[in-house]
């Protein structure tokens, strides 16, 4: 990345962090809900609807986020991380309260696209910011504590969709509600951040200009960046046919009830608490690539072995060990772009590392719902496991990165 001349950077304990880890968990709080929500929402009673129709659904928010997804980039390294985090905490809350009022699936989907746009505004200024606070050698463990709040948020999401209603009898239009005010929270929280960190690192980069490369993507986009980018679209494809359809999957196929794969769907993102900083320090210890590498194979062979024993109690067991080895993965995956992108473009750095994600979650439940339609639900699991190793094997041999 050309030659550095290191700064103090900032503790790992910072404010900044702290109102980014949180801000981070809010952001994610309503996206983990639609799929927990999608067997109530195919009751009569409800909005009755398809399988074909849930894949339609679940592929509208990632279709808003690859529309805004660079626009977001480039306005978050003009204007700065804190404005647009502000922005997006605000978008949240007006999101969840039309969600709140949804009468009808139309009404639902509006509010679902608007979720959508504030995560698509959040995460190219968050991780900008995040990284901007530390030194290269730092950067894995806050980003594995950033990453932390993340999952956690997709956990208590849908947690709290099942306990609130089957515990509390809330409807679960009243689940957006009770969100709004931590939400609010939230915002009040980053106005108190600085508007935006000196970079722990003076970067030199080669026939880069701070003038010229700004607001540029073809400047950014070198070979490393592009396939890694690629990696990161194929490995979306597998987790959106998996994480769209798993609640339905555990209800329709192991006979469970609706609040106990919510609980179950919530949990497998709560290993992110714990596996996400660890992995920080794993990645910051053996290098990103190497330790993703290793995470992202123990994952996937746990999620084999769930599919091929038919037991409940054991497949619970161990796609829940399969999502703590991918949350290791988190850390190194986002280092990864940090490395591969200038400061003065890391705003546009992360829009480009989610884009693929959006693109092909855009496109993948669509794909599952025909698949699931035709074969079962079972076979979708066991395209997207195909899908895995497709990236695993590009990973390993098509991504260069340097030493942490």
């Amino acid at each position: 990345m050309g030659s550095e001349k290191l700064e103090k950077g900032a503790s790992i304990l910072s404010y900044g962090l702290l109102a980014m880890t949180v801000t981070h968990t809010l952001t994610h709080v309503f996206a983990g809900i639609p799929a927990a929500l999608f067997p109530t929402l195919m009751k009569p009673t409800e909005f009755n609807l398809t399988i074909q129709q849930v894949g339609i659904i679940a592929a509208i928010p990632p279709l808003c986020s690859a529309l805004l997804s660079l626009p977001m980039g480039l306005l978050s390294d003009r204007y700065g991380s804190k404005r647009m985090v502000l922005l997006s905490m605000l978008i949240s809350a007006v999101g969840g309260l039309v969600a709140s009022q949804a009468r009808s699936p139309l009404m639902f989907i509006a509010a679902l696209g608007l979720l959508a746009i504030n995560t698509t505004i959040y995460h190219p200024a968050a991780y900008s910011f995040t990284t901007k606070l530390f030194k290269p050698k730092d950067r894995p463990k806050a980003l594995g504590l950033h990453g932390a709040g993340g999952t956690f948020g997709m956990s208590i999401g849908p947690i709290s969709l099942s306990i609130l209603m089957g515990a509390l009898a809330f409807r679960w239009q009243q689940v957006y509600l009770f969100w709004l005010v931590p939400i609010i929270l939230g915002a009040l929280a980053v106005l108190r951040m600085k508007s935006e960190p000196a970079d722990a690192v003076t970067e030199e980069i080669p026939n880069i200009t701070e003038t010229e490369n700004r607001s540029d993507p073809t400047k950014l986009l070198t070979l490393s960046l592009v396939m890694f980018l690629v990696f990161v679209g194929i490995r979306s494809v597998g987790r959106s046919m998996i994480s769209s359809f798993l609640p339905i999957y555990l209800v329709n196929v192991k006979g469970m009830t609706e609040s106990l794969s919510s609980l179950i769907y919530g949990s497998s993102s709560l290993m992110g608490l714990v596996a996400a900083p660890l992995g920080g320090l794993v990645a910051a210890k053996f290098g990103e690539k190497r330790s993703l590498l290793t995470v992202l194979c123990l994952s996937y062979l746990s999620l084999t072995l769930a599919f091929l024993i038919p037991n409940t109690v054991i497949f619970v067991i161990f796609y829940l060990i399969s999502c703590f080895f991918n949350f290791l993965g988190m850390a190194a995956n986002s280092s990864i772009v940090a490395g591969l992108s200038p400061s003065s473009q890391r705003g546009l750095g992360y829009a480009l590392f989610f884009l693929p994600g959006s693109i092909m979650g855009a496109v993948a439940p669509i794909i599952a719902a025909f698949i699931g339609e035709a074969f079962g639900l079972t076979s979708i699991f066991i395209a997207s496991l195909a899908v895995y190793i497709v990236g695993l094997i590009l990973l390993q041999f098509g991504v260069k990165v340097g030493p942490s």
